[in-house]
């Protein structure tokens, strides 16, 4: 597998999440405890078992590239990195963990240049996996099963201007300024939905809008960025510009952004 070969690379991360599907769903269907991290987010065992099933098969996928992961990086593990990482986020959506609401992924990415070229999002409480390198697919797939390759589907943003215009929006962090946003917008309807999920709705269709203006880490966003490129749509900081990754000098906390599907008279 080579490194330009993006729809292979996001197979690879989609299998590679199902493999640590099992433990997480395992925590999720037990009476598990839940800790506090330094910065007051909640992290449970499953997030810390995932990552270290992730780990090990990423070092064997693309050896020698630095890994950004969610805990690691809690835990004060930070390599270096270059033109080229993966960020990790083993339980993206703890506190839908922890409720029991099954909108939690688990994500991988990688990064090129400063964009996600290939990434894996997936949702093993609701059966739901996404990828995207060059093109988007997702599918249905029960935690653990050997279906993956025969389950997806393309994956298609809708053109905005259809009616009604439907913005997605976090469960947690809705908040005025992004109301006010959504509503200059033209947006008639809003969806309120956790975790990378929101990405993945505008990527298959089932939204037009998600903007973001609380704070996120790059590893909360990469890899529904890298689905949602592949099905057509794009992610820009509220100026227009990209959105890029490797923000070394934030610690790699994210800005504001706002996601989108397809963008009449823009390719």
């Amino acid at each position: 597998m080579t490194r330009t070969d993006t729809d292979q690379l996001a197979l690879a991360f989609a299998r590679i999440c199902n493999a640590a599907s099992g433990v997480v769903m395992q925590v999720y269907n037990s009476d598990f405890e839940t800790r506090q991290k330094s910065d007051a987010s909640p992290v449970t065992q499953a997030d810390e078992a995932a990552e270290a099933i992730i780990l090990e098969a990423l070092a064997k996928t693309l050896p020698g590239v630095p890994i950004l992961a969610e805990e690691s990086f809690e835990a004060g593990i930070k390599p270096s990195i270059g033109s080229e990482f993966l960020l990790v986020d083993p339980v993206d959506g703890t506190k839908e963990f922890i409720n029991k609401n099954g909108q939690f992924t688990i994500n991988i990415a990688l990064i090129s240049n400063r964009a996600p070229i290939a990434g894996a999002v997936y949702a093993p409480a609701l059966n739901r996996i996404f990828l995207g390198g060059r093109q988007a697919f997702c599918g249905d797939l029960e935690p653990g099963s050997d279906a993956l390759e025969t389950c997806l589907i393309a994956a298609n943003a809708r053109r905005f201007g259809s009616e009604p215009r439907t913005a997605v929006m976090s469960r947690s962090h809705a908040d005025e300024q992004t109301l006010a946003f959504a509503k200059a917008e033209g947006i008639t309807e809003t969806i309120s939905a956790g975790s990378s999920l929101k990405f993945c709705m505008l990527a298959e269709g089932k939204a037009d809008l998600y903007p973001r203006f609380g704070p996120t880490m790059e590893w909360d966003t990469a890899a529904g960025h890298a689905v949602l490129n592949a099905a057509g749509g794009r992610v820009e900081n509220p100026d227009g510009t990209p959105f890029c990754y490797g923000k070394v000098e934030t610690g790699f906390l994210n800005g504001p952004f706002i996601a989108r599907g397809r963008v009449q008279g823009r390719a």
